[in-house]
């Protein structure tokens, strides 16, 4: 008998799924541990939090939940359009910025065609690829970072989207924007450059760039952003793209009606407005790498230079020194599924929790 498994398409059945950081509740029963000591450095969140304003919003939004939330994100996209200084109708808002990217995939991607991406990038790169039924093109990464000039030789005729990570995520890799400006003007017209920038805020200012006016002279450019990393939404789901009117009327067209909720705008809104939170959240970073970078080196441990909220430290046998860390109940991120198995990424975490990390990780590289 035929297994109605079995007649879904071989492209789907071929995904290896996503695998989440570990949960700090199942680290807890794993272990035998209180929940309450563990420290988790995993998932790239904001150890600070979220802003009061952003948790006064939320509060303030409660009594609504009985309603299903603004389909079209009008009062989102318009603090989107004053902060960007872009058209609602370039907007399309996401479940997370992931939502946004299967978004990209879903209205360009299809059997017979193809998409390229860096070694060592984002996961859900090749995961959204593959769901569409798209070839994936892999390039080799040059210093741990993208390879532009590969990945714009590795263009084909059925190539339809180009996906960056900038900063690259596990990695921490910094493309400098002229060199993907220099990518814009030699891509084909027919092929979305699509320029995730989850962790845009982190970044001095001398390396921001208004990325999303270069879509009125690349109108094949989308630019992604996500309120779960320095605006300590993670837990709310909401990411956004930015692009040009036509590129986003597509993906609103198979956008979920209601795929961002209530208290999910409603925090948003509140968060962007909070300048000061944002300005906190980059110099806590931004202590906390050093305080992380300086240890690994009196450890004598290599890591990649980031320009994110984590980085990735090469401690030699990765899988192992891993579950050390666990069963002293510290979380980190393996990254051997993205051809890294000496390395172990580590999200910034506050001032203690980065010094129980290194003082875990010393114990483990001498078990």
């Amino acid at each position: 008998m035929i297994d109605a498994c079995e007649l879904s398409p071989s492209y789907i059945r071929s995904i290896a799924p996503y695998q989440p950081g570990k949960p700090t509740s199942e680290l807890a029963r794993e272990m035998g541990l209180e929940e309450t000591s563990i420290v988790k450095l995993a998932s790239n969140e904001n150890p600070l939090g979220l802003s009061t304003l952003a948790q006064r919003a939320i509060e303030q939004a409660i009594d609504e939940l009985a309603r299903y939330p603004d389909g079209s994100g009008f009062e989102l996209k318009r603090a989107l359009c004053e902060r960007y200084n872009v058209d609602a109708a370039q907007l399309v808002l996401g479940n997370g910025s992931n939502d946004v990217l299967e978004l990209v995939a879903r209205v360009f991607l299809a059997p017979g065609t193809s998409a390229v991406f860096a070694q060592h990038a984002f996961a859900v790169y090749p995961l959204a690829t593959q769901a569409a039924g798209a070839s994936l093109v892999e390039v080799p990464a040059r210093d741990f970072g993208h390879d532009l000039d590969a990945m714009a030789a590795a263009v084909r005729e059925d190539t339809r989207v180009l996906w960056i990570a900038n900063p690259n995520n596990p990695t921490g890799t910094l493309v400098r924007p002229q060199a993907v400006r220099s990518l814009l003007e030699r891509v084909p017209p027919w092929v979305m450059v699509v320029l995730d920038e989850a962790y845009n805020e982190y970044l001095p200012d001398a390396l921001r760039v208004d990325t999303p006016h270069w879509i009125e002279q690349f109108p094949n450019l989308v630019v992604t952003r996500t309120f779960s990393k320095a605006y300590g939404l993670a837990g709310l789901r909401v990411g956004f793209a930015i692009a040009h009117p036509d590129v986003a009327d597509l993906m609103n067209r198979v956008r979920q009606p209601f795929n961002v909720g209530s208290l999910g705008q409603a925090a948003a809104i509140a968060a962007l407005s909070d300048n000061a939170f944002v300005a906190k959240s980059r110099a806590v970073n931004d202590a906390g790498m050093r305080q992380l970078t300086e240890g690994f080196k009196r450890l004598k441990l290599d890591y990649i230079p980031s320009y994110g909220n984590f980085v990735s430290v090469r401690v030699g046998a990765g899988a192992r020194v891993y579950q050390q860390l666990l069963r002293a109940g510290v979380i980190v991120r393996p990254v051997a599924a993205y051809g890294m198995p000496e390395f172990l990424r580590v999200s910034i975490g506050l001032e203690h929790e980065n010094a129980r990390l290194l003082d875990a990780l010393l114990s483990a590289l001498h078990a």
